[in-house]
């Protein structure tokens, strides 16, 4: 058994436990954008402040590639547009962010996709809470990423199998197999996110069994480096710039085996959450709110090597625009040890509104659309891995509750956007 020193287990978070407790200390929440730009000021409001039951908003947000839409809202002037006054809060991890909803502190923040309807059931024994979302902020945008040692072990990236989850699946486990089982560690940001779903999902079908061969941990997405570096786990799955951080950093730590995009193409990400309360006390201001979101994801899609340099600012994700540019614009380096140059351009390693022609959609679909019929897969999961016993047998009407669409389409009405008029794709992901 590895001779952890007090530092080392407090960094490396060897259980979800002392895992979940470290974010506290790892963020400065004081880091918050303070005061609004020159840009956003010169912003003329299309509603006034006194029109909204609450004008003065506290919205989360967390350090990572996924805070862009929250920063050029801030930044560009969008909240001032739409009569909102915003103070944005920077969260420690997934789970402050969403417990910051439930528990009053915070107005709207971004939540991992399964957590709305998790809140809702109550799964793995969570506290249960109305939660709601009228959008998605963002699709893809993130990747699994392993040590080196893994490296070492003949592990390559997905894309090197050409699809053959068996020859994949004996790597896998042979690599796991020579570790001593409390060194079976595979760490995502929150048992409700859809990276946990794909971590376990890959290894099942790859004929690995991830609830008896490895375990997996919660980490916040700072701290998913060092622990990796530490030897407290051999992977993970986050969101940018974390997975290449481990590739291009001073740590040189691991590689890219897959983006999530590869799993699911088109599979949602972070959604932008509120209670059921806020939404009946505040319509109109839910309503802005959703406005100025939506307006700031089109940004982010049409003005990405800006948006790349503005959320590198010590407010936001505070990496080098070298770690956060690569996913924001579709320049990805997937890494490895042999020196081969993996980088791969695409449109659609994170898609902030505009769908791209390489991910299947409907006419009409963007990316800041949510299907209620993902939220249902998301619920399937929950079951599959044991968070809660059974699907829901109101599992439809949950769905509805909890994923806003009808709330959504009026708003996008509103803004001449175009959207489906169907809650349900037939094949998830297609």
């Amino acid at each position: 058994m590895r001779n952890w020193t007090r530092r080392a287990f407090l960094i490396g978070a060897g259980t979800s436990t002392v895992a979940a407790s470290l974010p506290s200390c790892a963020i400065n929440a004081s880091r918050a954008p303070q005061g609004l730009s020159e840009a956003a000021m010169s912003v003329t409001p299309v509603i006034q402040s006194s029109e909204l039951e609450k004008p003065n908003l506290t919205l989360g947000y967390v350090p990572v590639n996924d805070c862009a839409p929250f920063a050029i809202a801030w930044e560009k002037g969008f909240f001032r547009k739409y009569g909102l006054n915003v103070q944005l809060s920077r969260e420690a991890s997934w789970a402050t962010s969403r417990d910051g909803l439930i528990f009053g502190r915070l107005d709207a923040a971004p939540v991992v996709a399964g957590a709305v309807t998790n809140a809702r059931v109550g799964a793995e024994g969570a506290r249960h809470a109305p939660m709601c979302a009228g959008m998605t902020i963002h699709h893809h945008g993130n990747a699994m990423t392993m040590n080196r040692a893994m490296w070492e072990s003949g592990l390559r990236p997905w894309s090197a199998y050409n699809g053959n989850l068996d020859t994949f699946g004996q790597d896998f486990r042979q690599y796991f197999d020579n570790l001593p089982s409390e060194q079976r560690v595979w760490a995502v940001v929150l048992s409700s996110s859809i990276y946990e779903y794909f971590v376990r999902y890959v290894a099942a079908a790859a004929g690995v069994n991830p609830l008896k061969e490895f375990r997996v941990i919660i980490v916040p997405p700072p701290q998913m480096v060092t622990n990796v570096r530490i030897g407290a786990m051999q992977g993970y799955m986050v969101a940018e710039p974390w997975n290449t951080r481990a590739i291009s950093g001073n740590e040189g730590i691991g590689f890219t085996f897959a983006q999530g995009r590869e799993i699911w193409n088109g599979h949602p990400d972070r959604l932008l959450a509120v209670m059921q309360s806020f939404i009946d006390e505040n319509p109109k201001t839910y309503r802005a709110l959703l406005k100025a979101m939506i307006e700031a994801c089109r940004y982010c899609d049409q003005n990405r090597e800006e948006v790349a340099q503005i959320i590198s600012a010590r407010s936001y994700t505070g990496a080098n625009v070298k770690f956060t540019r690569p996913a924001i614009v579709g320049d990805y380096n997937y890494g490895g040890f042999d020196g081969k140059n993996r980088t791969v351009k695409s449109d659609s390693t994170t898609m902030f509104f505009d769908m791209p022609k390489d991910v299947p959609h409907v006419k009409d679909e963007h990316s800041t659309f949510m299907w209620q019929s993902r939220s249902l897969w998301l619920m399937t999961q929950a079951a599959r891995w044991g968070q809660i016993k059974e699907i829901p047998k109101d599992a439809d009407q949950i769905a509805a509750k909890s994923w806003r669409t009808d709330i959504y389409r009026e708003v996008a009405a509103e803004l001449g956007i175009a959207c489906p008029t169907e809650d349900y794709k037939r094949v998830v992901g297609k």
